[in-house]
């Protein structure tokens, strides 16, 4: 599995936002990454107050 195409300051965001280390964050499958930013964006919007 290559790891995903994306820059170097979205990696270090997204490891910090999800709490996962960056060389995790970089080799996690695509599909898991989509699935941990909709619960982290759910959580969010939860916080917020927004429905």
């Amino acid at each position: 599995m290559k790891p995903l195409n994306i820059s170097p300051e979205t990696a270090v965001k997204l490891a910090e936002h999800l709490k996962v280390p960056i060389e995790q964050l970089m080799h996690m499958p695509q599909h898991i990454l989509l699935q941990k930013l909709a619960e982290l964006a759910a959580h969010a919007e939860k916080e917020s107050g927004t429905s």
